[in-house]
């Protein structure tokens, strides 16, 4: 009689465990279905440029001059993908040492004051929305610059001041995990060698972490990339390679978002944004890469 009771309560949970693993199947599938179309969606819009209205692909990679208008109709992307590239390794190389710093002193110096209040605080910038970025530094930012520095105050050091600012919680939440998940083992170890607590950071607990740490990096490169709105408030969207940091420049987003309402579906001059939106989309699947990759070498 134990048997067939037994039977008997296993089949509801037999039958939860077949609708769980069905709609597990089906959001997976779903989210697969949707990457793909988004990928094709995108490719077939931006490679229609060369194969469709017969643009030369090294022409719009290498060219420096963008007049859809004009004629001849011109499509140099190159001060776009330089201001990208630009705007997002300067905004990383000024807040990958502030993330660093604050995560040391969260973990390392004062822990119970830094995860009581200063994690929050740098995780709040995080919901901050981006025109609110935007506002700032159109409003402190470029007016500093401009009483400071030479030229009108916005170009590419003020863009990446405010990206600097967007990109610091992901570099400083990602860092702040690595070192509090390192094993206290190599810590006590180094104490017990005689090092000082700056010795042990500098030299076993910033070397052990450093593939998390580039991680974050690369995280904040790409969010970086990919911001539209605060960068193209403060950068003054010039389309040319500025000869200085405090001079007028535009990125991928923004020649984007400033001229994708203004041209018709299926013209050459909406293929070619789209052809700047395929170029966007095909850094953001290499730096997802670069973090598998380091990701894989901290494992190891």
């Amino acid at each position: 009689m134990a048997q067939p009771l037994e039977r008997q309560q296993a089949k509801p949970h037999l039958a939860e465990e077949w609708v769980g693993k069905i709609y597990t199947l089906l959001c997976i599938a779903f989210l697969i279905l949707t990457i793909f179309s988004l990928v094709y969606f995108v490719a077939s819009k931006g490679l229609s440029t060369f194969f469709v209205n017969r643009v030369n692909f090294l022409d719009l990679l290498t060219g420096l001059k963008w007049a859809p208008d004009g004629n001849p109709k011109l499509f140099g992307a190159l001060p776009f993908i330089f201001g990208s590239f630009s705007t997002s390794l300067l905004a990383a190389v000024i807040a990958a040492p502030l993330g660093f710093c604050a995560s040391v002193f969260m973990v390392e110096i004062a822990p119970k004051f830094g995860r009581q209040y200063l994690q929050p605080v740098i995780e709040l910038l995080a919901g901050i929305p981006s025109v609110v970025y935007g506002f700032v530094g159109l409003s402190v930012i470029v007016p500093f610059f401009r009483d400071v520095f030479p030229g009108q105050g916005v170009g590419i050091a003020a863009g990446a001041v405010v990206l600097s600012i967007m990109i610091l919680p992901t570099i400083t939440t990602i860092a702040t995990d690595a070192l509090a998940a390192l094993p206290k083992g190599l810590k006590e170890g180094s104490y017990a060698l005689g090092a000082t607590r700056w010795q042990t950071i500098y030299r076993i607990v910033l070397p052990t972490t450093l593939p998390a740490l580039m991680t974050g990096i690369v995280l904040g490169i790409a969010r970086a990339f990919g911001e539209a709105l605060a960068v193209q408030m403060v950068i003054g969207n010039a389309p040319h390679i500025p000869r200085s940091l405090f001079e007028s420049a535009s990125t991928l987003t923004s020649a984007i978002t400033l001229s994708m309402g203004n041209t018709a579906m299926g013209t050459v001059e909406n293929n070619a944004l789209w052809s700047l939106a395929l170029i966007l989309m095909l850094m953001t699947f290499v730096f997802v890469f670069i973090v598998r990759w380091l990701e894989r070498r901290s494992k190891v």
